[in-house]
């Protein structure tokens, strides 16, 4: 028997429209950026997820979402973790060129676990 590749459990908040994309996935993709999104940024807490789909998102189109899933160690260790705006609001910064390699590396499904309002 293989032993099991290592995960690591990621979040990310988005909107609606983002929602209906993932969804057209069957919940395995995150969508391709768009030309003014250079970068995919999945966080590393579900507590600053929740800040930005509560308190970002519902302000700023109605309502927001929180995704979590699991991607593959070996995908993810290639990217530092990035402090935006506070030691508790860390997240990875993925190149928009990348995000196909990086939506092959989640392990399952990507979940909403978290809606508002």
């Amino acid at each position: 028997m293989q032993p099991t590749e290592k995960t690591i459990i990621l979040w990310r908040p988005v909107g609606p429209q983002e929602l209906e994309l993932i969804r057209r996935t069957g919940m395995r993709a995150f969508p391709p950026r768009l030309p003014e999104q250079p970068i995919f940024y999945p966080v590393l807490t579900e507590d600053y997820a929740v800040k930005i789909a509560r308190d970002w998102n519902v302000p700023a189109i109605g309502s927001g979402y929180v995704t979590r899933f699991s991607v593959r160690e070996s995908c993810i260790e290639q990217y530092s973790v990035q402090e935006a705006g506070g030691r508790s609001h860390l997240e990875y910064w993925i190149p928009a060129e990348d995000l196909d390699a990086f939506n092959a590396a989640i392990v399952g499904l990507i979940e909403v676990v978290h809606s508002f309002p």
